[in-house]
This record gives structure tokens, C-alpha cells and sequence, in this order.
């Protein structure tokens, strides 16, 4: 009953966010929307990030966010990756997105393992399967300057507010 109350209220939270903003398509090559994450971006696999792609975008955006989570992590949402500061020209992120805080002048941020870059979906063993939204936020600054370091989902969120032009996402489930 609990899970289901909270799902419910992350649901709302997703809702009340999207009200307003220009929704972008985000999509995979890797896995689509709804279904099941194939292994190799799971801690049970590679454990490397899946190629995400977005379209559809205000015309009028400078950058782009992602941020990924699990609403069904039983300590909460779970951060797993974010991406800042990409440029308005990049639409994709390829499959096995390096680690690193800085590729290019795009820059990543700590997940909640502790690290910087994607960390793949690893739910406990028998729970039900969980959701990992990848969330793309088309903005309206160039820039956000937070160092990778202190770039977690809470400043990243705080960071973005109020510069949110669009979002979208795609989910994908994974079960162990």
C-alpha cells in the first residue's frame, strides 16, 4: 500500500512539472519505452549507459539536462546518472557514455553510488521490477555552473528551476 501511495505521488510529481512545459520526444536505440533493460546496462551486465535521443525541442533552448532515477528504490528516488551542460547542438547521448565528469565540455554529475557518470539499474534481489526514467530538460541558460563534485540531483534540481522550457522521458523496467 505504501509503494503504491508513493508511486502515485511521484506520478503527480512528474505531472505537475510537465504542466507548462513543451514536451521533447526521448527515445533509445537501446531499449524502448515501457520495456525491459537489457542486461549490459544493469549492475548484473556491462553496466554502461544506454544510447538516449531527444527531438521536438524549443526553439529557443540553450542546453540540456538528464537526469536518471528509480522512483521504486526502497530508500526513495535513486539517482543513477546526470548529464549538464550539454549544448543545443547535441541531441543524443551515445551508448557506453564515458565516465568521466568532463567529455568535451559536457559535464556529468554524482550519482547516488557515489560516483560520477551512469551507474546501470540495480534493484535488490526479489523485488518487484522497478522504473528508471531517463528525463531530458531542454533549458533556457547555456550554462549551469556547478562542479561535477557538488552536482547531485538536488542542486542540479535547484540549479535548473525556473529555466525548464521542455521535458520528456523514456522508461525503461529492470528486475533481479
Amino acid at each position: 500500500m505504501l509503494k503504491a501511495i508513493r508511486s502515485l505521488f511521484i506520478l503527480l510529481i512528474f505531472t505537475t512539472l510537465s504542466f507548462g512545459y513543451d514536451k521533447l520526444q526521448v527515445s533509445s536505440n537501446s531499449f524502448k519505452n515501457g520495456q525491459y533493460l537489457p542486461v549490459k546496462y544493469t549492475c548484473d551486465g556491462k553496466n554502461i549507459s544506454p544510447n538516449i535521443n531527444w527531438e521536438k525541442f524549443p526553439k529557443n533552448t540553450k542546453s540540456f539536462v538528464l537526469i536518471t532515477v528509480d522512483p521504486d528504490a526502497p530508500i526513495g528516488t535513486f539517482t543513477h546518472w546526470i548529464v549538464y551542460n550539454i549544448p543545443r547542438n547535441i541531441n543524443s547521448l551515445p551508448e557506453g557514455f564515458p565516465k568521466k565528469a568532463d567529455v568535451n565540455g559536457i559535464n556529468q554529475g554524482i550519482n547516488d553510488f557515489g560516483y560520477i557518470g551512469y551507474g546501470g539499474a540495480c534493484p535488490p534481489k526479489g523485488d518487484k521490477p522497478h522504473r528508471y526514467y531517463f528525463k531530458v530538460y531542454a533549458l533556457d541558460i547555456e550554462k549551469i555552473d556547478l562542479p561535477p563534485q557538488m552536482a547531485n540531483r538536488h542542486n542540479i534540481e535547484k540549479a535548473i528551476k525556473g529555466h525548464i522550457l521542455g521535458e520528456g522521458y523514456i522508461m525503461g523496467y529492470y528486475k533481479r
